[in-house]
């Protein structure tokens, strides 16, 4: 569990200058709003506001007088609960995420996927790559794009650890998740 603390009465201004602060927002399971008791309700529903836009998937709690709730911190979020995609926002619309996949891939249908996202949209695709679980693999295959260049895939000869899960970052320009989603559903479905 990752928690991240912000401060009612400077926190917003923080989130502005600071892009360590948003990334940790951004990550965090759970957001703990600290000082509300001395920022007042305005200022600290703001802020509350900010943290969800920046993370809506994280519960957002209030430590009033510097006390807070424990269940707050032990009860599952639904980050835990649930499978989780972040999406974090940058500066100049670049965007990143993680999209994962459990069952095992068909290559030829990620590969027509990549294809078509490259064709439509490589110059706003900064940067992609991860670990393929690929049908008929024993190993990882390791996957490597920027814009519209595509590195030769590499076959890992054994996984780093349990997890088995295909696991793709994607560092974008103004391509959001859900239209990356959404084209890979389209490709799968052909198949």
């Amino acid at each position: 569990m990752l928690a991240a603390v912000a401060d009612a009465a400077a926190g917003l201004e923080t989130l502005e200058w600071s892009a360590e602060a948003r990334k940790q927002v951004i990550l965090a399971d759970r957001l703990i709003v600290t000082k509300s008791d001395l920022a007042g309700a305005e200022k600290t529903g703001e802020l509350s506001e900010r943290l969800r836009a920046l993370n809506s998937r994280a519960p957002v709690s209030q430590a009033v007088n510097g006390k807070l709730d424990p269940a707050a911190l032990i009860e599952p979020s639904a980050r835990e609960v649930t499978p989780f995609v972040a999406e974090a926002a940058h500066s100049d619309g670049i965007l990143s995420f993680v999209i994962e996949a459990a069952k095992p891939l068909n290559f030829d249908a990620f590969s027509r996927a990549m294809e078509t996202l490259i064709a439509l949209r490589g110059p706003d695709l900064l940067r992609v790559k991860g670990f393929l679980n690929v049908e008929g693999c024993a190993g990882p295959v390791l996957v490597q794009f920027v814009q519209h260049l595509a590195h030769p895939p590499t076959e890992l000869q054994s996984w780093p650890d349990a997890n088995r899960s295909s696991r793709l970052v994607f560092i974008t320009r103004n391509l959001p998740e859900q239209k990356v989603r959404a084209l890979f559903a389209a490709v799968e479905g052909l198949a």
